[in-house]
């Protein structure tokens, strides 16, 4: 890569330096705004494995609660598992787990919102997958085979780069 490719490159990627090494962004000049972001991730697994969490027959004890918990702990730890991610001051950790009897699995969705220079999408799709791998672990001794998928951002509002919605 020639150095002038080199230069319009790094002039389009706000984390990395002059050199090329990975950054924090600097966004100590932005205005703090109200920022929220919504993730989604679908969980699939066999009709016996949905019954019996449904049931609440999982040997682990309290899957559904404990997947819950686990993916708001997350999103508050988000900056401490994603290199370059700013640590954020969440004002708002909404996360479901809604049982889909016809996948048969779960779907899972934070809303995650904050007042802050930089957006909240990480620490919505963090919340999301840590609560979906969590579920995984509480019922994994009832069935290894279950599936995490389609794990995505819904929408985020706020910032500079404006609104965003995933197209249906």
């Amino acid at each position: 890569m020639t150095q002038e490719n080199f230069e319009v490159l790094s002039n389009n990627l706000s984390h990395l330096d002059d050199h090329g090494q990975a950054q924090m962004v600097d966004v100590s000049g932005k205005a703090s705004t109200i920022r929220q972001a919504v993730a989604t991730a679908t969980v699939r697994m066999l009709p016996e494995t949905f019954a019996a969490i449904q049931a609440g027959n999982a040997p682990k004890g309290d899957v559904l609660g404990t997947a819950r918990l686990a993916g708001i702990m997350a999103a508050k730890q988000t900056a401490s598992l994603i290199p370059l991610c700013h640590p954020l001051p969440l004002q708002k950790i909404e996360l479901q787990v809604t049982p889909a009897p016809e996948l048969p699995g779960y779907q899972i969705q934070a809303i995650v919102k904050t007042k802050a220079e930089t957006g909240v999408e990480m620490e919505a799709l963090t919340a999301v997958s840590i609560a979906a791998l969590t579920l995984y672990d509480m019922a994994k001794a009832l069935e290894k085979s279950i599936q995490i998928e389609s794990i995505r951002l819904i929408s985020k509002t706020g910032g500079k780069s404006g609104d965003y919605s995933q197209p249906d």
